[in-house]
């Protein structure tokens, strides 16, 4: 089996080369992850998650606080109560949602980042994928009429 021939990490699906995949085999769904993103109050914290919600690019959104946060800014250490997004999401879908957080964001240097997430129940992954698309319910309906 050549480096093309091989299945991807934790999968029995194979990779991808550039070519499609191989008849009888299914595609490969985009991974599942959480994205973490701290904010510094709960009312942008509500904002980001509904927002990402509705336009479908999170399944999830959980939100957590407050928190105290530790960290070197300008060369001192701050200390700050924030909040922290836990979204459930897909890696396709992740610059997405990076960029629409960092429109709502009023940090510098906001926290956005993914955490791989390598097993979950695959109902639920299946969910996550369905509603973590950029596509709306109704326009997969009416795409499918």
């Amino acid at each position: 089996m050549n480096e093309h021939e091989m299945n991807e990490p934790g999968t029995d699906q194979p990779g991808t080369n550039g070519t499609a995949a191989p008849e009888g085999t299914r595609p490969i769904q985009s991974a599942l992850i959480e994205a973490h993103i701290s904010v510094p109050d709960a009312e942008t914290a509500q904002r980001i998650a509904g927002d990402l919600t509705a336009r479908q690019l999170s399944a999830c959104a959980q939100i957590l606080g407050p928190m105290t946060s530790y960290y070197t800014w300008k060369g001192e250490v701050q200390r700050s109560q924030e909040w922290l997004l836990l979204v459930k999401t897909t890696e396709a879908a992740f610059p997405e949602v990076a960029s629409t957080v960092r429109q709502q964001h009023r940090y510098d240097v906001p926290e956005i980042i993914a955490v791989p997430i390598t097993h979950a129940l695959s109902e639920y992954g299946d969910w996550v994928r369905k509603h973590s698309d950029g596509i709306t319910d109704d326009e997969v309906q009416n795409a499918d009429a």
